[in-house]
């Protein structure tokens, strides 16, 4: 799959409060475009604890549920777009539906 936009990615890892999530960022990110992921139930055998939601939505724990990255996924055109990368608290304070 092509991912947009690991510059999201490094940006938030880069960060020195969250530099602790750059290894598992990374390895989601591998994981991410190595994938061919046709549908939700191909991604939820591969990250049984990922959140799918509507739209193409969802919802990645990372760094052992540290922080969450939340992606839009076409997979027809085998698309991931970063939507959002945060702690807990951050994450709480978002609507997941419409970022």
């Amino acid at each position: 799959m092509r991912v947009i936009s690991f510059k999201t990615i490094r940006a938030f890892y880069e960060n020195p409060v969250y530099g602790d999530a750059e290894v598992s960022l990374r390895s989601w990110y591998q994981d991410a475009k190595t994938a061919n992921w046709k549908n939700p139930n191909e991604l939820k055998n591969q990250y049984l604890n990922a959140s799918i939601l509507r739209e193409g939505r969802v919802v990645f724990n990372i760094k052992g549920n540290s922080y969450r990255l939340v992606v839009a996924i076409d997979y027809e055109f085998q698309i991931i777009f970063v939507r959002f990368i945060g702690a807990h608290k951050q994450y709480d304070k978002i609507d997941v539906k419409s970022i």
